[in-house]
């Protein structure tokens, strides 16, 4: 359901031949700080001791066979001390580091370095690295928070102090296909050097501990019984109707369930709620929706669905909203939809805290897949509508049942005609998803929706609910209907793409401040867009410059987790360089109306005592900015 971070392997370009000799010589004067670029790489979630052992075993497993070409990345500087041994291992590092952190397919099989490594082995002990202290547990969490290419970015960028540019080619060659983005997500970590070097990052300087030493002797006794019972378990397997269930069950063995997670199971004690109870309710969330679709007393359905949910087995695909609990149902969930959609089952619950979705395929529940949303305090809009389907591209919608027309609408033009979706007992039509176009972006599709408080305006992220657009003062944001409105957010939809996946709630463009450009080229327009997310932390705010013609909004500042540009705090203060059509550059910076003045310093100096700033400036210069507010208070540039 999401895009890949890691694409196939690109085919080596032709350069200079580096042997096994030449590539071993640099792996062994180099190892400790390949070891500790894999460890940096590798996903969190693996563990520490289970992270020490890959990292130690892709770097040994680094060397080529026989003879390869090292230049796959055209025109790339060499490696430390401009040893292209050095470069050729550590893309070769970075690349299996990658393919281990990469979802395992269901149809192909897993590669080496997303298994367990045969070698290095210790029995008995468990190996992590020295702890640190609080600053390197917080880098870690943070680290942990970012993608695997992401993560690769921010270790070639501190670890290796490799420019950016020289970081994306590494990711290309990698195999990543959205290396760019990546590179921007780690800039968003600051780098520091003490850190990234002290023991906490270090697979090479280790501590040692027993493995819980009751544990292996009950399992020593524990494996003689089981030799005993092996044939015993295969002739009761073999028996028809006997054992769990068949291989397409997607409930694990089930558990001595207590009688609440019992209930929690039993399609007998779904909830459910009159179809008309939402004309009389004064709420407007996900607990008035009436249970739709075709399959909704479908037993065997509903009881695969609840029992994957409780105990889902490996083979099923689960999918989390960041920030999202995705343990069993506490007791009877909502039933909000069961029925067929394309080549699918679906089903659809809410427990007051999730939306929840199973779906199987129409011959099976072999391949099953569950998605969990966190979708506490919707209302309104945000409460409008749940994926039901994605295929080819395209994605469908269940609306909520005061939803009376939906219409497929390309927010990048904002006069041009709609598309009308139907709606078949609440179930839309196939419309174009933004979620998983890369490339250029010469569209972007949103769903718009009438009926109940007006017309609302959707989006598809890659998740399970759709954010919601809005547009206007923090505080007090206005949908995005009318043509002022849409033209507002035109240039801004393709910014969307970089809160994809990230568990946002809503997002909002406000239009701070106009500004006249010098040598009479017009008024640019300063549009601040913050999108927050379901779990209240992790907002990405970015302060966007549009100049007139313009078919796109330039990103003038980014940040993430602050309160800026929103209704704590809806103040902003960004600037850019800008050059005129006479060839002239300036320092162009704007902030809300309840700035008083701006003084930038550094590379340009120059204030003004209003809103507005226009400075001559040198290509390349780079300056510092200082807002000061009416009430007294000083603000610093968006950052």
């Amino acid at each position: 359901m999401q895009p890949q971070d890691v694409a196939p392997r690109p085919t080596p370009a032709s350069g200079p031949v580096v042997d096994v000799e030449q590539a071993e010589a640099a792996l062994v004067e180099h190892y400790p700080r390949l070891v500790r670029l894999a460890y940096l790489v590798l996903p969190p979630g693996l563990g520490r001791t289970r992270r020490v052992l890959t990292a130690h075993a892709l770097v040994q497993r680094a060397l080529p066979h026989g003879r390869a070409a090292a230049s796959v990345i055209p025109a790339q500087a060499t490696g430390r001390d401009g040893d292209p041994g050095y470069s050729f291992v550590r893309l070769r590092v970075v690349r299996t580091a990658l393919e281990a952190g990469a979802p395992l397919r269901r149809a192909a099989w897993p590669k080496r370095s997303q298994l367990p490594p045969l070698l290095p082995q210790v029995w008995g002990l468990k190996l992590f690295p020295r702890s640190g202290g609080a600053d390197e547990l917080a880098l870690d969490q943070r680290l942990s928070a970012l993608s695997g290419p992401a993560r690769a970015a921010y270790a070639l960028r501190g670890l290796e102090k490799l420019p950016d540019d020289e970081v994306r080619k590494v990711l290309a060659a990698a195999g990543v296909t959205e290396a760019a983005v990546a590179v921007r997500q780690a800039a968003k970590v600051p780098v520091k050097d003490a850190l990234l070097d002290s023991p906490e990052f270090d697979p090479c300087s280790l501590q040692a501990r027993p493995t819980d030493l009751m544990r292996r002797r009950r399992h020593m006794k524990a494996a003689l019984a089981a030799t005993a019972a092996v044939a015993v378990c295969g002739a009761l397997l073999a028996l028809p109707g006997g054992g769990w269930g068949s291989d397409d069950d997607a409930a694990a063995p089930p558990d001595a369930l207590n009688p609440a997670a019992q209930a929690a199971v039993d399609p007998a004690r779904l909830t459910t709620v009159p179809p008309a109870a939402w004309k009389t309710s004064a709420r407007t969330d996900f607990s008035v929706w009436p249970a739709r679709g075709a399959l909704t007393h479908d037993r065997a359905l509903l009881r695969r669905a609840l029992t994957a949910w409780a105990r889902p087995r490996d083979s099923v695909r689960v999918s989390v909203t960041p920030g999202t609990p995705s343990g069993a149902p506490p007791g009877p969930p909502r039933l909000l939809y069961a029925g067929q959609v394309d080549t699918v089952r679906v089903v659809v619950f809410y427990d007051g805290l999730r939306i929840v979705r199973y779906a199987e395929p129409k011959d099976g529940s072999r391949g099953a897949a569950l998605d969990f949303a966190r979708v506490d305090g919707a209302g309104g809009a945000e409460a409008d509508a749940v994926v039901l389907d994605r295929a080819d591209g395209n994605v469908r919608y269940l609306t909520a049942p005061w939803v009376t027309g939906a219409v497929e609408r390309d927010l990048r033009k904002p006069t041009a005609r709609t598309m009308d979706l139907g709606l078949t007992g609440g179930v839309t039509a196939p419309l174009a998803s933004p979620a998983q176009q890369s490339g250029s972006c010469s569209s972007w599709n949103v769903l718009q929706l009438t009926g109940g408080s007006g017309t609302r305006l959707l989006t598809d992220l890659g998740e399970l609910v759709p954010a919601h657009l809005t547009v206007g003062r923090p505080g007090a944001p206005g949908e995005v209907s009318g043509a002022t409105a849409l033209g507002a957010w035109a240039p801004f939809a393709c910014s969307l793409a970089v809160v994809r996946s990230q568990g946002v709630k809503s997002v909002n463009a406000w239009e701070y401040a106009r500004q006249a450009l010098p040598d009479a080229s017009g008024e640019a327009g300063w549009v601040c867009t913050r999108a927050d997310t379901w779990r209240g932390d992790g907002a990405q705010v970015q302060a966007q410059f549009h100049t007139p013609g313009g078919a796109s909004g330039a990103v003038a500042a980014q940040a993430e987790d602050v309160p800026a540009c929103g209704a704590k705090d809806p103040h902003v203060l960004a600037g850019v360089l800008w050059k005129s059509a006479k060839g002239e550059w300036y320092l162009l910076a704007a902030g809300a109306e309840d700035t008083k003045s701006i003084r930038a310093t550094g590379g340009v100096n120059g204030s003004a005592e209003a809103r507005l700033l226009t400075v001559r400036a040198k290509q390349g210069a780079q300056a510092r900015l200082k807002g000061t507010l009416k009430d007294g208070r000083t603000i610093g540039a968006l950052r």
